[in-house]
C-alpha cells in the first residue's frame, strides 16, 4: 500500500470508538493537509469521504456520481464511522454495483444520481474491500476507469425494477421510525446542517437584502423574507 493511504488507514484505526465523523475527518483533515470540497477531502493520493451508521451495513447517501467523477482518478475512501471502530472502502466507480438515488434519467451522456453505501461492493473479484486491499483494489480499477464502468453503471441502473414485497415494520425498524424526530433534531444543531444550509444556499439567487430564517422543530420550516 503507497506510503500516503498506509499513514491514513492507520490514523483512522487509531480513532476506533470516536464514534463522532465530524471529529474524525477534522483530525485526519488536521493531520494530512487534506483540502475540503463540501463532503469530500482530498489530496492528491486519494479522496475520502466520512459516514456514520451503527453498523457496518449502511445505506446513506455517499456521493453523487457527477461528484465522485472529480476523485475517480485517485482512491476514493468511504470512511464508516461506527460506535466501536471505523471500517474503510474503496468506492471508485469500479467498485458500484449501481447508482440508486435520483438515478431515473441517468444515461451515458447525462451523468445524474447518487450512490448509497449498500451500493458499494464488499468484494471484488474474491478480495475483500477493506482498508489493506485499497491500493491493490484501485490498481484494477486504474485499468478500467470511469468512462468504461459508467456504461455498465447506466444498464445496471436502468435494469432497477420494484420487488412487490410490502414493507414489514418489526420492531427494531418501529423504534427507527419513532426516533426520527429526536435524530433530526439532532441534525439540525450539527455542523454538517450548518454546511448543507450554506452550500444550499449558494446554490439559490435570492432577492436582494433577503435573509433565510430557520424556525425550531416541529415542524421545521425555511421562510424568506
Amino acid at each position: 500500500m503507497c506510503e500516503p493511504i498506509t499513514a491514513l488507514i492507520a490514523l483512522i484505526r487509531e480513532n476506533n470508538g470516536i464514534n463522532d465523523k465530524a471529529r474524525l475527518a477534522k483530525i485526519v483533515a488536521d493531520t494530512f493537509g487534506l483540502t475540503r470540497d463540501r463532503s469530500v477531502y482530498y489530496r492528491a493520493e486519494y479522496a475520502i469521504r466520512f459516514s456514520s451508521s451503527s453498523s457496518r451495513n449502511f445505506g446513506n447517501t455517499v456521493l453523487s456520481l457527477s461528484n465522485l467523477h472529480k476523485y475517480d482518478d485517485r482512491p476514493f475512501i468511504v470512511c464508516l464511522v461506527t460506535p466501536a471502530q471505523n471500517f474503510c472502502l474503496i468506492a471508485n466507480t469500479t467498485f458500484l454495483r449501481k447508482i440508486s438515488h435520483s438515478s431515473q434519467e441517468l444515461r451515458e451522456n447525462n451523468i445524474q444520481g447518487s450512490f448509497n453505501g449498500s451500493d458499494i461492493m464488499r468484494e471484488f473479484e474474491g478480495i475483500e474491500n477493506c482498508g489493506e486491499n485499497i491500493a491493490r483494489l484501485f490498481e484494477i480499477h486504474a485499468g478500467i476507469g470511469f468512462d468504461d464502468n459508467l456504461p455498465r453503471l447506466v444498464e445496471a441502473t436502468n435494469n432497477i425494477s420494484p420487488s412487490g414485497i410490502k414493507f414489514g415494520v418489526d420492531d427494531a425498524a418501529c423504534g427507527s421510525i419513532l426516533s426520527a424526530p429526536s435524530r433530526a433534531i439532532r441534525f439540525v444543531a450539527s455542523q454538517d446542517a450548518s454546511t448543507l444550509k450554506s452550500e444550499l444556499d449558494a446554490k439559490v439567487d435570492l432577492p436582494p437584502f433577503s435573509r433565510t430564517v430557520w424556525l425550531p422543530w416541529p415542524p421545521v420550516q425555511k421562510i424568506v423574507v
